[in-house]
């Protein structure tokens, strides 16, 4: 992605940072205010944090945001901050699906750098264009696939690369919960409320909620590009709008192929992230609910568990880890770990320079796949189960 100078002071200096939509009642901006601080990289100094003006002063007066910078909209804050000496440098977005692009725009139209949270956007046509205004301001923008800051993910990244695997042929994702078995979304539930319409969450329900996820972690460590699906989304649910359990073939570039399964009506499974990957000399597993464990089999050997930190581990999960060996890691610190990398990238743009090559996080152009891979299984699911290839492969 292009790194150009930004607003704001050279030096080592929390980044000040934005924040819309996570007001009160919400689940992911406390996650992300959690993620922003734990290295002490970054000060929330000013939010439009909910729809409604009254609610969003009242929660940044949760948050010690100073009065005068809690704003009632979007709009207003990325005017208003852009002129200020000491407005924010970054924006973190963490609204409901439809606003993602609106307020993205606004921001990198302001100067200002950008986090936004997964899917980028509902509609490929809003993510192609917020892929070349990010190119033409030359902001920085994050798409939050947490879970490629993983330590144990860059390990299985990393042995990929180098060859331990030798040439890939198998990818399989899973991601697997139950949290709307259900109708969930008449009881009131804010959360399951608008994930489920369309309107806000876009044309794609478990494939947009958690199926991107899944496609984006396979993406990342395989290194492989996808060149067709074939689809079958499924709403399980009465009266429900949109799909609630995800079935996918891919047939990446190349020739490998790769099948993807994800579900909220999965009784029995909380957060149940998996990723295996199968080559000519060996084979990986991850589980995201125990996230500091890789098992490693080389072909014709006993398999191997490789532990966050243990010996064999590489330097890119070391760069990953905050504590020792056998101290658990999980999801806050790999959502830590994506605000790190970007704040690396927002101190070197300070001063015009480039971050250490080290330095990875998901982009514009990362959420943009996404998008192109909701869009091809809506296809290839309403066409009646058939192959859709998938744009820019």
């Amino acid at each position: 992605m292009t790194i150009d100078a930004s607003r704001g002071e050279t030096g080592s200096e929390r980044i000040r940072l934005g924040m819309v939509g996570g007001g009160r009642g919400a689940f992911i901006g406390a996650v992300h205010r959690i993620a922003a601080r734990l290295d002490d990289h970054y000060q929330l100094v000013a939010g439009a944090l909910a729809s409604d003006p009254e609610r969003a002063r009242d929660s940044a007066a949760d948050l010690g945001i100073d009065p005068a910078r809690a704003y009632g909209t979007f709009g207003e804050m990325a005017e208003r901050e852009a002129v200020r000496h000491d407005g924010i440098e970054a924006v973190s977005i963490v609204t409901p699906n439809h606003m993602h692009a609106p307020v993205a725009t606004a921001f990198l139209k302001a100067g200002i750098h950008v986090i936004c949270d997964k899917p980028l956007s509902v509609s490929v046509s809003e993510a192609e264009e917020l892929a070349a205004l990010q190119k033409r301001t030359g902001r920085i923008f994050a798409v939050t696939h947490n879970y490629t800051g993983y330590p144990m993910v860059r390990q299985a990244r990393a042995m990929v690369r180098d060859g331990s695997l030798g040439t890939i042929r198998l990818v399989q994702m899973e991601y697997a919960q139950d949290w709307l078995t259900d109708r969930l979304e008449t009881t009131g539930q804010k959360q399951a409320e608008w994930r489920t319409d369309p309107t806000r969450s876009g044309a794609g329900g478990c494939i947009g909620d958690i199926g991107t996820h899944a496609y984006n972690l396979g993406a990342f460590v395989s290194g492989l590009e996808t060149e067709a699906l074939l689809a079958r989304l499924t709403t399980f649910v009465d009266g429900r709008r949109l799909d609630d359990d995800v079935q996918i073939l891919l047939r990446y570039v190349g020739g490998a192929q790769g099948v993807l399964w994800a579900s909220q009506v999965a009784v029995g499974n909380e957060n149940a992230l998996k990723l295996r990957v199968f080559g000519t000399k060996g084979g990986l597993e991850w589980h995201q609910e125990n996230p500091n464990q890789l098992w490693f089999t080389r072909l014709g050997e006993p398999k191997q568990l490789l532990t966050r930190g243990g010996a064999g581990t590489s330097p890119e999960s070391a760069r990953m880890s905050r504590v020792p060996a056998g101290h658990p890691e999980g999801y806050l610190e790999g959502f830590a770990n994506i605000y790190a990398e970007v704040a690396a990238a927002i101190r070197a743009a300070r001063s015009g320079s480039k971050p250490d090559p080290a330095v990875m996080f998901p982009g514009v152009s990362d959420g943009l796949s996404g998008m192109e891979f909701i869009r091809a299984a809506v296809q290839s699911s309403s066409a009646g189960n058939v192959w859709v290839g998938v744009s820019g492969a």
